[in-house]
């Protein structure tokens, strides 16, 4: 088939329908709560991009000392063996240097690939949602969106290996483990991430599609 306009690509919104962010049902766009599960029924809005945005800004702000400030402090035998104090960064180079290439490597996914990676992808669906786009882009970006949200639930690994660490390894005189303050900066900026993911619509994803689909 060769024409250049085949069928019209309906939408939520061009059906005069408005889908509830809590459960997912469709209603008219004349109801203002959900009949099921009693939720605000709120249209998709370019301007909710600003909670977006500031919630990813404060994320950011928050991972560049999470990656700066020591996560770890550790004390042996009251101080006399010395303090030792780990970044992020530093604890990756510290185990790749003794051979632990695994545990260096999920370390340094989940706190360095994964955290930058959730930053890119967020700033680049809020910069295109709503503006034009093809059927396979929107679903495309509708992917990309529930692999942010589906990879933040795992966000918080090393505050829990810290606070796991700090709670067992209480040996008093011979050695203790305490967290650094970066350990704090890295749960705000995953927190905060979190929260921009979870301000962002994904509906905007399907206002950017065009009145008819295209073949080339």
């Amino acid at each position: 088939m060769n024409e250049d306009h085949a069928t019209p690509i309906m939408t939520a919104h061009r059906a005069g329908l408005i889908g509830c962010r809590s459960c997912g049902r469709v209603w008219p766009e004349a109801e203002t709560h959900c009949q099921r599960c009693g939720a605000e029924l709120v249209p998709p809005d370019r301007r909710s991009l600003s909670a977006v945005w500031a919630w990813l800004i404060a994320g950011l702000i928050f991972y560049i000392p999470a990656n700066l400030f020591p996560m770890l402090k550790t004390s042996t035998f009251g101080g006399l063996r010395g303090n030792t104090e780990s970044t992020i960064l530093g604890g990756v180079v510290e185990l790749l240097h003794y051979g632990n290439w695994f545990v260096g490597g999920v370390v340094f996914v989940a706190s360095i690939v994964v955290p930058i990676g959730k930053f890119i992808a967020i700033a680049w669906l809020a910069r295109v949602a709503g503006r034009p786009a093809t059927v396979h882009d929107a679903h495309w970006r509708l992917g990309l969106y529930e692999v942010v949200e589906f990879i933040g639930r795992w966000s918080m690994i090393d505050v829990f290996v810290v606070a796991i660490l700090s709670a067992l390894v209480q040996l008093g005189f011979v050695a203790s483990i305490h967290p650094g303050p970066a350990a704090v900066c890295f749960a705000l900026s995953v927190a905060f991430t979190m929260l921009s993911a979870q301000s962002f619509d994904p509906r905007l994803i399907w206002r950017g599609l065009p009145l008819r689909s295209r073949k080339d």
